[in-house]
């Protein structure tokens, strides 16, 4: 008896891996080509991060979430007046508008508070929404009990150098910025955190810290946390933040029979 033709499709060894991340791993391949069920995949992962881009944020749900978990808020808006000007013109999304500028001038407290969020829609507004408030939660519960935080910012069409402009008028001696990142095949929901210390108009990336992949398949909000009020703390200490500032953090690893995607 002839033995049965090979099967077209070949499997991957690494198949098992995949279980441990949503990377593009272990693809298999059917002849020279992808699969089709990849192929579709990757099609779905890339309407995905499109649509991340264009979601407007929910401005009013954020609001909700805040007051729920008992922070006070307060509205911001870029100079982009919409979304095709935020994407075709940086620069409009890293300076306030006048009724914006005004209404945070209007809100300064008398006392500089020591640090001031912002939720900002960034790239991904789905990220903002999805993480902004669960990792403040965290963050509250690790700041130093003496300090004093300004009302959170919902900011929308915003670039991440708007927080310089927004903790200015402020006055805060820090700010930081909770953003959505630029989507990624596998990773539509990513949140970046950016500190800059004494924010002014005018600040360089090189004088800000950058902590990326906030969500529950990268760096958890109790990881993400922790870093960054060790970085907010050590920004006090040092007067600066950027390149003159180092995370000292010793890597956690996740318990036993936990994983996490890098």
């Amino acid at each position: 008896m002839s033995k049965p033709p090979p099967s077209v499709v070949q499997q991957n060894p690494w198949q098992r891996l995949r279980q441990f991340t949503r990377a593009r791993i272990a693809l298999g391949r059917a002849g020279n080509s992808q699969t089709t069920d990849t192929v579709l995949a990757f099609g779905l992962a890339h309407a995905q991060a499109r649509d991340a881009v264009h979601l407007p944020l929910e401005r009013a749900a954020v609001e909700a979430a805040l007051a729920d978990a008992g922070f006070a808020s307060l509205p911001a808006h870029s100079a982009a007046a919409d979304r095709a000007h935020y994407l075709r013109r940086p620069d409009l999304g890293r300076r306030l508008d006048d009724a914006s500028r005004a209404g945070l001038a209007a809100a300064r407290p008398a006392k500089a508070p020591d640090v001031v969020f912002v939720i900002a829609d960034g790239l991904s507004a789905l990220a903002a929404q999805t993480h902004g408030v669960p990792l403040l939660r965290s963050v509250r519960e690790r700041l130093p009990a003496d300090w004093s935080v300004g009302p959170v910012i919902i900011a929308e069409q915003s670039r991440v150098a708007l927080g310089d402009e927004i903790g200015e008028v402020l006055g805060a001696r820090q700010v930081v910025m909770l953003i959505g990142e630029r989507p990624g095949l596998s990773s539509p929901d990513s949140l970046g955190i950016y500190l800059t210390y004494a924010p002014r108009v005018g600040r360089t990336d090189a004088e800000r810290n950058c902590i990326s992949n906030v969500r529950p398949e990268g760096l958890s909000y109790e990881q993400a946390a922790g870093r960054l009020v060790f970085l907010l703390r050590g920004a006090a200490a040092l007067g600066c933040s950027g390149v003159g500032l180092k995370d000292d953090t010793a890597h956690e690893l996740p318990p036993a029979g936990e994983h996490r995607e890098a």
